[in-house]
């Protein structure tokens, strides 16, 4: 399967804007991020895996990724794999000759991202290059996250269909359920200067405590790496005491991450009403929640209302699993 030039004429004419980018500092201050007080371990990533593919979307994925190793102080990892070309050669009835085919798709792979790491080197971000030709592509991903052990994974939401956001395709709803880092899912447009960021924490009984601590960590360290806003929101459906002990609960976990009670945000009725519409509203740049529901059974299959926010929202979303996953997904190659 061709994919013409190694580096084509799109990345090209972005140059100019990465390069500015490349220039620049940590994003602006001025949105008091959060100081967390107790129970908030914050611990900056340190190195950062992007997930690129051959689209128009580099240049701006490429911008986000460089601004988030600035803004951490750590190193990135580009990472291509050539999926399409492997399905077809798996499907392929003469077999001869598939091996060079499927090294010649990774050399190809690595020509393209050595363009791309010449211009994140520019910038002063430590970084390397990798590529494979492997299908499906989550399975590939997360092979290399095993590998690799990044912090933070970063990769464009693939839209299911012709829709610009909303519906990840099959892929990304594998990578939400599979990927054992802390999973950026990004649109194309860029964030405001500062940026306001949102944790969605979940008190309720059904939900695990370790989940909601991670859900707030990984908001806070995104907040306090980039001096943004940040808000905490919870949707609450019930009523009574017990209600009024998840919202003592709430109040408790966002002020001890350094979150003010202005910013923390109780919406009563039913969650996958309530959350869309207030988040919608108030045009958060990122959005931090837990990716999987937790079944008696043991699955782990992506929440209801993870899904639901997937769908109804024009942001980024930062996918939080607990310390104690486990993918499913092993390190070698099928």
């Amino acid at each position: 399967m061709a994919h013409g030039p190694d580096l084509p004429l799109y990345v090209h004419s972005e140059d100019r804007r990465l390069s500015r980018l490349a220039a620049g500092g940590v994003p602006c201050s001025g949105a008091n991020p959060p100081e967390p007080r107790r129970g908030i371990a914050v611990k900056s990533p340190k190195s950062i895996l992007l997930v690129v593919e051959r689209t128009a979307e580099v240049p701006a994925l490429m911008s986000k990724a460089l601004g988030l190793a600035r803004g951490f102080g750590a190193r990135l990892e580009l990472f291509l794999c050539d999926s399409e070309q492997a399905y077809v050669l798996a499907h392929t009835y003469d077999q001869h000759g598939i091996s060079a085919a499927r090294d010649a798709s990774t050399a190809a792979a690595l020509r393209y991202l050595g363009g791309l790491r010449q211009l994140a080197v520019a910038s002063g971000v430590e970084t390397a290059i990798d590529a494979q030709c492997e299908s499906p592509l989550y399975e590939s991903v997360v092979r290399k996250v095993l590998h690799s052990a990044p912090d933070m994974v970063i990769k464009a939401i693939a839209a299911e269909g012709a829709k610009k956001h909303g519906t990840p395709d099959p892929n990304d709803w594998q990578l939400m359920r599979t990927c054992p880092s802390t999973l950026m899912l990004t649109e194309r447009r860029a964030w405001r200067t500062p940026p306001r960021f949102a944790a969605a924490v979940d008190v309720s009984e059904e939900e695990t405590a370790d989940v909601a601590g991670s859900v707030l960590a990984a908001a806070v360290v995104l907040a306090r790496g980039f001096e943004a806003e940040l808000h905490g929101v919870y949707g609450e459906r019930g009523s009574g005491a017990q209600s009024a002990a998840r919202a003592e609960k709430l109040h408790r976990l966002c002020d001890g991450a350094g979150i003010t009670p202005e910013r923390t945000h109780i919406l009563s009725g039913e969650p996958e009403r309530t959350l869309p519409l207030f988040l919608r509203e108030q045009a958060f740049d990122a959005l931090v929640l837990g990716a999987l529901a937790h079944r008696a059974d043991g699955t782990t299959p992506v929440g209801t209302l993870t899904s639901t926010l997937l769908d109804a929202l024009d942001c980024d979303f930062v996918l939080v699993k607990p310390p104690s996953y486990r993918s499913p997904i092993g390190t070698a190659a099928a």
